[in-house]
């Protein structure tokens, strides 16, 4: 490979600064100073450059003489990866008595920086600046800023000296935003100095966790008055029109912070803020915080009904992760420094039961109604059901290798499995809180188990407390005696062909499948295209892309691949509504259907020898159990004490 001839001159000068070693030995050799505890590192980000996707950052960092490694946030918190953005990390220029200090890369972990401290220097001033030019994919590498709007996540600009725990390094923030924004973050202020706010001083793992919304269209509500401590829905959106939240869905979310509060009866935060991005130029997920979350959804969410009913159970998620994930997580995924590996493990338990509760709160407090719950169940429970990569994956490996699956291609993903512990944990989950209620006699449910194991001493402040599998396990047998070991080892490491449907059928439900569609793939199909998974096994999109298709299923035998391009049906050019024509009408065909399919530039015919019609899947209610399912889904009592 070669190089540009700029950088290795700059690599020559970096060996020249240290005069007693190669730049490799240097950085082998090179041992931490820590910065003062009494001495916070100061850190002012300038997002005046957020609308073209550029932030600034200046830092003021204690240090002693020495050679210094300074660290970049590798781990995130909640991202279950190393997806710290360090590719998008720039303009690093580290001074002392208003002299640049030269500072080397290490060679190995791309996140550490190395430099010599000279004699008599006791502050590091240290500039550099963050692109956010990435897509509208991914966590903290996503994309995160607009020409009105900017989620600020400190991490992306932040440097420290390698110390054992992020708890240890204090940090005083101050940020500037563009004339007019308003902002809203966890962070307690101390003052403004025109468009500068500056904040308290807070340990480093505080500051992590503690992003910032801003924007110049902005609306802040509070929620649920009468709960302690408080609780605020935060908006900041690409345009006016978009902060406009229905009566219904202000209701539900009223009632998500009264029904939350209900089932862990305690809280882990002084408030809480629910950080809402609305727009098309980011990246949508979710990401909890301890004392907040960072939810990032389309820009037409509150205006779009389809979107509305797919995006009403973020929220519930990332709430319910400030009790699980953030309050009580696994032992593995503590990173004490952000550079230490997390181990996932546990994530079952993380994501899995935070997706089961998360789903319930969402029934409970009206952002989906029950028939919305169930036809979301069924959605999932029949996609898991459907999936061969199970034959050979077991629920505890997607969950160990969460860390290299959440990149992986959707493509043949139901072959591949890739975190398929949130959905299939819920799936567990669900058994977990009816057979407490069977074992019972219906006097306990993991309603008790939240209290006991979420609510932990009640409430407190923003503390994490690690479990482990036993502590899981002795939690449940507190509640309800049962081999829990066993039962959850089992569902942990089978690799039987089909999901585990237990909690649905205790419940008093099976799953089934029927020509009338599911309302919510029936959203999704709106948004994104045919969904013919569960009869000719494919994804199809508006524009006739095949975005996946079903491992074994008709399509898969008669050649078909994700990629390839349906460009007729039958000998028509193709449309959504032809495509379902064709799958309806195969029932009474008798020739197979036929497609031209583009593939890379080569077309070609493929005849699919399917007569089944359309298929979607349901959950049908069965008298003769008892409607357990619709139990789990009734609203708390507002007074209830366990």
């Amino acid at each position: 490979m070669r190089l540009n001839i700029s950088i290795a001159l700059a690599s020559f000068a970096l060996v020249a600064a240290f005069p007693h070693s190669s730049v490799a030995q240097a950085a082998a050799a090179a041992q931490p100073s820590q910065s003062s505890s009494a001495t916070p590192i100061t850190i002012t980000v300038d997002a005046t450059d957020a609308p073209r996707k550029m932030l600034h950052a200046d830092l003021a960092i204690p240090v002693q003489p020495g050679d210094l490694t300074l660290v970049y946030a590798k781990w995130i918190p909640g991202e279950h990866e190393a997806s710290g953005p360090i590719g998008d990390l720039t303009g690093i220029v580290i001074q002392a008595n208003g002299q640049t200090l030269p500072w080397v890369r290490d060679s190995i972990n791309m996140f550490e920086f190395h430099v010599h401290v000279p004699q008599g220097v006791t502050e590091l001033h240290v500039h550099d600046d963050f692109l956010a030019t990435a897509g509208p994919v991914g966590f903290s590498a996503g994309a995160s800023t607009s020409e009105n709007l900017a989620m600020i996540s400190w991490n992306e600009v932040m440097l420290w000296p390698q110390v054992a725990s992020a708890k240890d390094v204090l940090v005083t923030p101050s940020l500037t935003l563009p004339e007019g924004w308003k902002f809203a973050t966890a962070l307690a202020t101390t003052g403004t100095e025109g468009t500068t706010t500056h904040f308290a001083t807070v340990p480093l793992n505080e500051l992590v966790d503690s992003p910032v919304l801003s924007g110049r269209y902005f609306k802040e509500i509070p929620l649920a008055p009468e709960i302690s401590p408080k609780h605020y829905l935060d908006l900041a959106a690409d345009g006016p029109e978009d902060l406009e939240v229905p009566a219904q869905m202000l209701a539900g979310f009223n009632d998500l912070v009264r029904q939350a509060s209900a089932l862990y009866q305690s809280h882990h935060y002084g408030s809480y803020r629910f950080l809402m991005t609305l727009s098309d130029q980011v990246a949508h997920f979710g990401l909890e915080h301890h004392q907040s979350n960072d939810d990032r959804v389309p820009e037409k969410t509150f205006l779009d009904p389809n979107l509305d009913v797919l995006e009403a159970g973020l929220l519930p998620h990332e709430f319910t992760h400030s009790w699980n994930g953030k309050y009580r997580r696994p032992e593995g995924l503590l990173s004490p420094d952000f550079q230490s590996p997390m181990k996932g493990n546990l994530l079952w338990v993380y994501e899995g039961l935070t997706e089961y509760l998360g789903d319930v709160l969402t029934a409970r407090s009206g952002l989906w109604t029950d028939d919305q719950y169930r036809e979301a169940l069924a959605n999932s429970a029949a996609n898991l059901d459907n999936r061969p990569g199970r034959t050979w994956r077991d629920l505890q490996d997607t969950a160990t290798a969460a860390q290299i699956l959440y990149e992986t291609s959707g493509q043949w993903g139901n072959w591949r499995r890739s975190v398929d512990y949130y959905p299939e944990g819920e799936l567990l989950w669900l058994q977990v809180d009816t057979i407490l209620r069977q074992q019972s006699h219906g006097k306990k449910s993991l309603n008790d188990f939240c209290v006991r194991f979420l609510g932990l001493d009640g409430d407190t402040g923003p503390i994490t407390v690690p479990y482990t599998f036993e502590d899981v396990v002795s939690n449940l047998n507190a509640v309800e005696p049962y081999d829990w070991a066993g039962f959850l080892t089992e569902k942990l490491t089978t690799k039987e062909n089909h999901a585990p449907l237990g909690g649905i059928e205790n419940g008093g439900y099976r799953l089934t499948y029927s020509d009338t569609p599911n309302s919510m793939a029936e959203s999704m199909e709106t948004l994104r295209g045919v969904d013919a998974w569960y009869s000719l096994g494919l994804h199809v999109s508006h524009q006739g892309v095949l975005r996946d298709v079903l491992f074994d299923s008709p399509a898969y035998k008669a050649g078909l691949g994700p990629g390839m391009k349906i460009v007729a049906v039958n000998g028509r050019a193709y449309t959504d509504a032809l495509m379902h024509d064709a799958i309806r009408n195969s029932k009474t065909a008798q020739a197979p259907m036929e497609l031209i399919v583009e593939n890379t530039a080569y077309f070609r015919d493929v005849k699919i020898d399917y007569h089944g019609g359309e298929r979607y899947p349901h959950l049908q209610r069965v008298d003769s159990r008892p409607d357990m399912l619709d139990q789990i889904l009734q609203p708390l009592p507002m007074q209830a004490k366990r």
